[in-house]
């Protein structure tokens, strides 16, 4: 009795490629931003709002007990400067939940915050040089800061990585932001991308900005991209 052979899966028909695979993590990034935002906007929007309005009467009732009852007035004062504190505290957490920091604070802005985070964490240098009377739209921005993001993360995870060099400036009538780091080069065109360099590649073909990477061994890393600039911001 022959027996029937059962079909092999097929692993190679079922291999995502490099761009699928890349768009379905941009999908669900994209997803958890949007969480993120509704989060932090009910920080700032709700939660906040109420503390602040909270502070808004303690100072009143401060005033109305000021001469009658002066611990009253103290203890009000105490307290305002808990519910400030809080206030303060959400507003930086709702700065760091947002995805759209470079949207609403500006680029620059939002890779000074970048940096400064990574600092903390490396023990290395990193150096920001940003043309601050460059104009960068919002979604331009947004596009620039997301690919920051991702090359900054693989840059910190390169081995031997010690140095790592952002700079944003204006070249041939184009927007460019170029990072480059000392860690280790892996020649080869076939390895394997990393997954930030799959979400800075899609990032980069999503809002049709010219993308380029490249290095040598005991050069590092190189990684830049560019837009058409908008022109250079009045005064």
């Amino acid at each position: 009795m022959m027996m029937r052979k059962r079909p092999l899966s097929n692993e190679r028909n079922s291999t995502i490629t490099e761009p699928a695979l890349a768009e379905l993590l941009f999908g669900a990034l994209n997803d958890h931003e949007v969480t993120l935002a509704r989060v932090s906007r009910q920080l700032h929007d709700d939660v906040s709002q109420v503390l602040s309005a909270a502070g808004l009467q303690l100072d009143a009732l401060r005033m109305d007990f000021a001469e009658s009852s002066p611990g009253v007035a103290e203890r009000a004062v105490e307290i305002q400067g808990m519910l400030e504190q809080a206030i303060d505290q959400l507003r930086d957490i709702s700065n760091k939940l947002n995805p759209s920091i470079a949207e609403r604070a500006g680029l620059h802005f939002a890779l000074e915050r970048l940096t400064g985070k990574a600092r903390d964490s490396f023990h290395g240098a990193i150096r920001l040089h940003f043309d601050s009377s460059l104009r960068v739209p919002p979604m331009q921005a947004k596009t620039f800061y997301k690919i920051a993001e991702c090359a900054m993360s693989t840059a910190l995870a390169r081995a031997g990585c010690s140095l790592i060099d952002l700079q944003f400036k204006q070249a041939q009538g184009r927007l460019v932001l170029e990072i480059t780091d000392n860690g280790e080069f892996v020649s080869g065109g076939g390895q394997t991308k990393t997954l930030g360099m799959l979400l800075v590649e899609y990032h980069a073909a999503k809002s049709n900005f010219q993308f380029s990477a490249g290095g040598s061994p005991g050069e590092g890393n190189m990684l830049c991209v560019s837009c058409p600039a908008a022109g250079r911001a009045s005064g």
